[in-house]
């Protein structure tokens, strides 16, 4: 029974770059804007400072849009 909740549970990292540890076991961990779950063996997007996940690249890059100025800003600043 063990074994089975494990695979149903919520994991806790520790998001650094390049790489995460694992600081509680479980299978998924839950995006940071959509709320998807995301199986860990899926995970490949995630930002080290925020400690979020991220379900896609689409998903970070808009995030990391949303919560930095100054990129957004330039990226602005070079479609005009």
């Amino acid at each position: 029974m063990y074994s089975l909740d494990r695979h149903r549970n919520k994991a806790i990292l520790q998001y650094e770059d390049g790489h995460y540890k694992i600081v509680k076991s479980g299978s998924y961990v839950i995006c940071a804007v959509t709320k998807e779950r995301i199986p860990l063996n899926e995970l490949k997007y995630w930002n080290s400072k925020r400690q979020e996940a991220y379900v896609n690249c689409q998903v970070a890059y808009e995030r990391e849009l949303e919560c930095n100025c100054k990129l957004r800003a330039l990226i602005t600043e070079r479609e005009k």
